[in-house]
């Protein structure tokens, strides 16, 4: 029976590390899907309000550009890391790419996708210091803490 592993994907090192490890880890007849969750800068882009700050009116445009970017470049490490996948023996076919914007937050948006059938959630553990994680959380911790059902590579 086929497996499906949820690679969290968010052009990071460690999140990059996670695609070597499912790559080196599982069997080669595994679908793997990467997804990424990206902030939902639509509506600010839309946004004509007097509340918003005059500053950031005059560069609203400039904003909403660089978000643009990083969705291209957000697509081309995806595909950095489909090569790798491809590289270990998966097949194209069995790989798949997602960008989805971000709905609940970024956590809980990893997890809604997984409870779609996947078996595994892949991710990568945020470098951030003891203190910060403490007092913030990660999106790693979050997953490992409301996931129901799936099991969770946490890749250092």
């Amino acid at each position: 029976m086929e497996k499906k592993i949820l690679i969290a994907f968010d052009d990071s090192e460690n999140s990059m590390k996670a695609v070597e490890v499912v790559g080196d880890t599982f069997t080669k007849d595994h679908k793997i899907t990467i997804l990424s969750i990206i902030p939902d800068t639509v509506a600010v882009c839309n946004m004509y309000s007097p509340e918003l700050t005059p500053h950031f009116m005059t560069q609203q445009d400039l904003f909403c550009a660089m978000e643009e970017k990083n969705k291209s470049l957000l697509k081309d490490a995806q595909e950095k890391a489909k090569k790798v996948l491809l590289a270990k023996g998966f097949s194209e076919e069995d790989i798949t790419q997602i960008i989805k914007t971000t709905q609940r937050g970024i956590a809980r948006d990893i997890i809604h996708e997984a409870q779609s059938g996947y078996d595994v959630i892949a991710l990568g553990r945020r470098g951030i210091s003891g203190i910060k994680e403490f007092f913030l959380g990660s999106v790693s911790s979050k997953v490992v803490s409301m996931s129901k059902g799936v099991s969770i590579l946490v890749v250092e």
